[in-house]
């Protein structure tokens, strides 16, 4: 049964990845990202589109109240309703916590764990106004579950977002509404390929070399590509995964074990 879905930080990676997942799963798509990708994320529309299935562009930030709200109220209006939200923008930084300023976690936070915030409960609402429940789904990490060094505010973002989707789960039950989390490990795309460069240079390693360091982790053997996060977003969209929720769930090749 085709959904009427949301993907936040779909113009590249992860985002990207989940949204062309979504439409070839014959679901219709509207993709967001922030106004410096616009170019982008209309290509991930046109692809969306070239599967015959409907799309919609929203350009907006998900740290703004405001901004959040519209973007739901756009995809409803422009789709018919919203089924699915996925709340999937988000940024890191790689710094020792030493360094870490005000600024900088006031930053993280407002995207990572604000933005997740925002989505999750504009998405609700509008579920809840329609009447007919739905799945929101939001973006966590390997490191909601095993924080890294170097990345301890992003860590502590991600933390956030899981015990943020196991309540929302508890109240929005009632509604017919599930609330999960994927927590990527690492994964083949442009903010990993960042983590490391800027791994390398705290940690006096050529660029490359902490990527293999936690690479080598891995138990099946290879970095994740963005298509093996969006096979389990796949399901947590369909009715499959109906009796699940509050759960945030690891897709890293086995680095790490719950």
């Amino acid at each position: 049964m085709s959904k009427n879905v949301l993907v936040t930080g779909a113009a590249r990676g992860i985002g990207k990845g989940i949204a062309l997942r979504l439409a070839a799963d014959g679901h219709d798509v509207a993709v967001n990202d922030i106004a410096a990708n616009e170019a982008e994320l209309e290509a991930v529309a046109k692809e969306i589109r070239a599967t015959g299935r409907r799309s919609a562009t929203l350009t907006a930030d998900v740290s703004d109240p405001e901004s959040v709200t519209a973007m739901v109220a756009e995809t409803a209006a422009a789709l018919g309703s919203l089924d699915v939200m996925v709340a999937n923008a988000g940024i890191a930084q790689v710094l020792p916590l030493l360094e870490v300023t005000p600024e900088d976690w006031d930053r993280m936070m407002a995207v990572n764990a604000r933005g997740i915030f925002l989505c999750y409960q504009a998405a609700a609402k509008q579920m809840i106004q329609q009447g007919n429940g739905g799945k929101i789904i939001g973006a966590a990490s390997i490191v909601a579950h095993r924080p890294f060094a170097l990345l301890g505010h992003y860590s502590a973002s991600k933390w956030a977002v899981r015990g943020l989707t196991q309540a929302a789960a508890m109240e929005w039950a009632r509604h017919g509404i599930t609330v999960n989390a994927y927590c990527p490990g690492i994964v083949g795309t442009a903010m990993w390929d960042l983590i490391d460069e800027k791994l390398a240079e705290s940690e006096g390693i050529r660029k490359g070399q902490a990527i293999e360091k936690y690479s080598n982790l891995i138990h099946l053997g290879r970095v994740s590509v963005p298509e093996d996060v969006a096979a389990y977003v796949s399901y947590l969209a369909s009715p499959d995964s109906d009796y699940m929720t509050g759960q945030s769930v690891m897709i890293d090749g086995g680095i790490q074990f719950s």
